[in-house]
């Protein structure tokens, strides 16, 4: 690593720190600055705590975000309070909010410019007309044929995938991930993008100040400028206490033309193509778009870049088919969707509860994480006892111990309930699938825990099988799940009786699981 850049990373990195620190300290010693200060500023926190804690009860919220909350602020009574009005009523958050809700009003009409295959699912697909109408009548995403889906796992082959179509780029080509780090991965399809911006080709790419947070420097979007590549970061990381912070961009996306589309949870880092052991071999999962539906992750990479940068631009002359038939033949309904943490609306996770409502066989789930609440848990556990082979693959070996724990944590209940959990043994699997009756699908980048599911920005796309012609890559991800359980271990019962003291650690951790 090249020591400038490193160290103005660094330098970067750890003023943001201090400035936390120091605001955090500023606050305590207000607190404890003398016996009167003290008494007034604790009876006033007290109170306001007290009201909080009201509010929350009477809150259209998850149970288990009230019980953390309520959790949190009788332990802390003096901060908790404050720390909830904190991360839930600013102005920038707001401010935010407003922004988003405005961008997508003002382009919803735009994901109908290849027409909409409503008619043709109700006609075709009837059984799966509610999930359908959800997401375009509701969610406002519509539903196309014309596309050819190809499914692409472990993360080596999306990476080859990638760069084939990379370099068929002739108009633009846009990105938008949570992690970009710098290594074989990053540099081969950098090198394709600056080729590609000198041929006149505009290539833009967006990437998550958090996620980027110790692998890039501030000046990365001008190091980028230098090469005609244009960048944006997502919600820069600032050194204020504030709950607008926790809302990243996780989505994974690349529209080349928008024609050609990827999405599913393989970041541009290093461990997702195996070219470094982070955590033994690392299993993920993404899914190829060819054809009308890759219009829909344009529209919604470009959406979130008029949210970065600001601007106004007439999204519709990116559209790909103006002057001729989109050539593509179609291969079952495709249905690409996004969820944002700014409004009320669970996308990512009313996909995942449609699916499982809707099997009659099996449910074959790939997750990293297991961190779910009561409705998630109810689905599961409903599915199991009404027959449903529902089964859960996890990794074995964790990325982070806490959520690790957290994650077997859920498995007695399940397992009581006859829901089937593995655990992926030869390393760490990162893919996001649900698979289901040989009939839907989903590949996005919503992981089951609360933070994935509630507080970060996602996508993916809902995949319907034709019943004449069948969808490839629903085919493709069953296939790659069953081969999957061959290198994975069946936890059984037995394998969940922990010591008193897990068990403890695992239900404390259970208690904070929204705030992971």
């Amino acid at each position: 690593m090249n020591k400038k850049w490193f160290r103005k990373l660094l330098e970067r990195r750890l003023l943001v720190i201090l400035l936390l620190l120091i605001q955090l300290v500023f606050f305590i010693g207000l607190i404890l600055s003398s016996s009167q200060t003290y008494r007034i500023v604790s009876w006033t926190l007290t109170a306001l705590s007290i009201g909080v804690t009201l509010y929350i009860v009477s809150k259209k919220d998850k149970g288990a975000y009230k019980l953390t909350w309520i959790l949190l602020i009788s332990i802390v009574p003096l901060f908790g309070g404050l720390l909830y009005l904190m991360s839930n009523f600013q102005a920038s958050t707001r401010l935010f909010s407003a922004m988003i809700s405005s961008i997508r009003k003002k382009n919803a009409p735009l994901f109908h410019l290849p027409g909409s295959s409503y008619a043709e699912a109700e006609e075709r697909i009837p059984d799966d007309l509610p999930s359908v109408g959800y997401l375009q009548n509701f969610a406002g995403y519509p539903v196309y044929t014309d596309t050819e889906t190809k499914y692409l796992s472990p993360g080596e082959r999306k990476w080859e995938a990638l760069l084939e179509e990379l370099e068929k780029a002739e108009k633009y080509i846009f990105l938008e991930y949570f992690i970009v780090q710098e290594g074989v991965m990053w540099d081969s399809i950098l090198e394709i993008l600056k080729r590609k911006a000198a041929e006149g080709v505009l290539v833009r790419l967006i990437y998550d100040d958090m996620g980027c947070f110790l692998l890039l420097p501030k000046d990365y979007p001008k190091q980028l400028k230098k090469y005609g590549i244009e960048c944006a970061v997502f919600n820069p990381f600032r050194p204020f206490l504030t709950g607008e912070q926790n809302n990243r961009d996780h989505r994974k996306i690349v529209s080349i033309d928008g024609k050609v589309a990827f999405t599913g949870g393989i970041n541009l880092a290093d461990e997702y193509i195996n070219a470094i052991d982070k955590h033994g071999h690392w299993k993920d999962a993404s899914i190829m778009l060819k054809g009308k539906a890759a219009w829909s992750f344009t529209l919604i990479f470009l959406e979130t870049w008029e949210l970065c940068k600001h601007t106004n631009e007439d999204f519709s002359v990116y559209y790909p088919w103006m002057d001729e038939p989109c050539p593509f033949g179609s291969d079952g309904f495709v249905q690409p969707y996004a969820d944002s943490p700014m409004d009320t609306e669970n996308v990512g996770e009313h996909v995942y509860l449609q699916i499982i409502g809707n099997a009659k066989k099996y449910v074959y789930i790939n997750t990293p994480y297991l961190i779910i609440d009561d409705s998630m848990i109810s689905a599961l556990t409903l599915a199991a006892k009404s027959g449903v082979d529902v089964r859960i693959v996890t990794p074995h070996r964790g990325d982070k111990w806490w959520v690790h724990m957290t994650t077997r944590s859920y498995y007695r209940e399940l397992i009581k309930a006859g829901v089937n959990i593995y655990e992926y043994t030869n390393g760490f699997i990162h893919s996001k699938t649900f698979v289901s009756d040989d009939k839907a699908a989903t590949v996005g980048t919503t992981n089951l825990d609360f933070r994935s599911l509630y507080l970060h920005f996602e996508c993916g796309v809902r995949l319907y099988a034709d019943p004449t012609a069948g969808c490839r890559a629903i085919t493709e991800v069953k296939e790659d799940f069953l081969e999957t359980l061959n290198v994975c271990k069946p936890i059984t019962a037995q394998d969940c009786r922990y010591n008193i003291v897990i068990r403890a650690i695992q239900d404390i951790l259970r208690l904070f699981a929204p705030l992971m």
